[in-house]
């Protein structure tokens, strides 16, 4: 790996039998976001902790998120597109689950939830959602909806829960191989990776889904 890897979490964290706790294991150069309290699912104190952690990182670096953790990212990514080089977003959850003040409480279903605050447009970074059919967290059309709108490619990743340790999702070759895709995609643009996403950021996601994931990806 020649990016630096940054794992992201979702509510409650990832335990030692998460998927991301395997793959930050397997990659030297991944470690977890810190200064997040992961049981206090807040959108901006989340998105603050991720653009600390991208501002002490001097190398390009790839995010690695799931669930709450892939909304707190996108937010990130919107306000540091220089410090990111790619993003992969797996499960992401529904945002309306959340509001300003964190979980959702039934008795608090006036309060608005959280989409206005997250990015209406292109991340204009590589990278791709990854959305489960029978996600309880988010629906699978409405995780296509959030990869069509920051411009990255989609993978349908069948019935497979919310990929999680409940849905057995601990070790995940498949994540570890799309990673180091990723990585490799990124050494390969460095040098025109600027001008190419100012004059080409409508092509990024069709680029990154035929090289990573060909036979299986829906296009944003």
């Amino acid at each position: 790996m020649t990016s630096d890897i940054l794992i992201v979490p979702g509510y409650h964290g990832s335990g030692e039998a998460h998927w991301q706790t395997w793959l930050e294991r397997e990659l030297p150069s991944a470690r977890r976001v810190s200064g997040i309290d992961w049981g206090q699912p807040v959108l901006h104190n989340w998105a603050r902790s991720i653009m600390h952690d991208l501002d002490s990182i001097a190398r390009p670096t790839i995010i690695v998120a799931h669930s709450f953790g892939c909304l707190a990212t996108a937010l990130a990514v919107s306000q540091r597109p220089l410090q990111v080089a790619g993003v992969i977003l797996v499960a992401p959850a529904d945002p309306d689950r959340f509001t300003l003040l964190g979980a959702r409480r039934h008795q608090l279903v006036q309060n608005p939830g959280i989409a206005a605050q997250l990015p209406d447009r292109s991340l204009n970074t590589l990278g791709l959602v990854i959305g489960s059919r029978n996600d309880p967290w988010m629906k699978l059309q409405h995780a296509y909806a959030w990869a069509c709108r920051w411009k990255l490619a989609f993978h349908d990743a069948g019935f497979a829960g919310h990929i999680n340790v409940d849905a057995g999702y601990g070790p995940w070759p498949f994540i570890k191989m799309i990673t180091q895709s990723l990585d490799e995609l990124v050494q390969e643009r460095a040098p025109h990776a600027q001008q190419e996403t100012v004059i080409h950021e409508s092509r990024i996601a069709p680029r990154v889904a035929t090289q990573l994931l060909p036979h299986r990806l829906r296009y944003a």
